[in-house]
């Protein structure tokens, strides 16, 4: 995979963001239709696997 400067940081990120709000423990906090840990652990790790390390945490 490709990765984009992050301004003067010096990292690298990839272009390709995965949204995190979908994951969470429904009931707890989190929105009734997220993913509990069981379900978003694979997904997550398969983003990992394939390069992805930019991850959108805000809930706005």
């Amino acid at each position: 995979m490709r990765y984009i400067k992050l301004g003067n940081t010096g990292l690298d990120i990839s272009p390709i963001a995965i949204g995190a709000m979908t994951y969470g423990e429904p009931g707890r906090g989190y929105p009734v239709w997220s993913l509990d840990e069981r379900t978003s652990r694979p997904l997550i790790k398969h983003a990992l696997d394939v390069g992805i390390n930019f991850f959108v945490i805000s809930r706005s």
